[in-house]
């Protein structure tokens, strides 16, 4: 299975090539206009059948806000703003997303989630969120996109530098499949067009090996089948502690 994978992702890369060339030339920024549209659309059928899930990661939130004071969640790569329903009433909210086009949509979302206290929206990298204070932020949410992020450890050390003592990185990303699996095989074999369709977007990471290498005092991490097509059903959720 392992050369019919690496001949089939050889031929999907061939034919790739045109995109590739769009990409090099610098012409692939213009779709990033285009993909919060795409996102948002993906996005709300993503919530219907991940509600139960998401609803499971975020209650626990509560039990990080410091005593007497305002829970401050942090989100990185916020997209359109799918997790703002599941926050707890009253907490305050940054969000931080590399695409600067997420905005509109954005303040779609916060109009409709006013039981949050929305503080700021900020384009910076996952890699590189030097304008949050260090130990400044109660939670760090996470969802899909340490699949899409340039080096995931780096990213972990802002979260950990970020969060203060005692805080919380809450996540849920979809991950590479078993091996010898077909899902594992589709995964490789589709990575190229996946990558320009998900705007950088990897489905052949095992996001869960930095997660544990990344110094957290305490790991909660779990493996699950997601109902949601082939390539994306692996996922990992959970949260680790500062």
């Amino acid at each position: 299975m392992a050369f019919l994978m690496t001949f089939c992702t050889l031929i999907v890369n061939v034919l790739c090539l045109p995109l590739h060339l769009i990409k090099a030339v610098g012409m692939y920024e213009i779709y990033k206009r285009f993909f919060p549209i795409c996102l948002y659309r993906c996005s709300i059928m993503y919530n219907k059948n991940m509600y139960d899930k998401k609803k499971e990661l975020f209650r626990s939130i509560p039990e990080f806000n410091k005593p007497g004071g305002q829970l401050t969640i942090l989100e990185i790569g916020c997209g359109t703003g799918t997790n703002f329903e599941f926050y707890p009433p009253g907490c305050k909210v940054i969000c931080t997303d590399p695409n600067p086009h997420f905005k509109k949509y954005l303040k779609t979302s916060m109009e409709g989630n006013d039981h949050l206290t929305f503080e700021k929206f900020l384009v910076s990298s996952g890699e590189d969120m030097g304008s949050i204070e260090s130990e400044t932020v109660d939670v760090v949410v996470c969802t899909l996109v340490l699949c899409s992020v340039n080096n995931i450890p780096q990213t972990l050390q802002e979260v950990r530098r970020m969060l203060r003592p005692g805080g919380a990185l809450f996540f849920l990303e979809h991950v590479v499949g078993e091996p010898s699996t077909w899902t594992h095989f589709f995964q490789h074999v589709l990575q190229p067009p996946w990558y320009y369709f998900g705007d950088g977007c990897e489905v052949t990471r095992d996001t869960w090996k930095p997660l544990e290498a990344a110094g957290f005092s305490k790991l909660k991490l779990r493996h699950m089948e997601a109902p949601l097509m082939f390539l994306i059903k692996p996922h990992i959720m959970g949260h680790a502690v500062k």
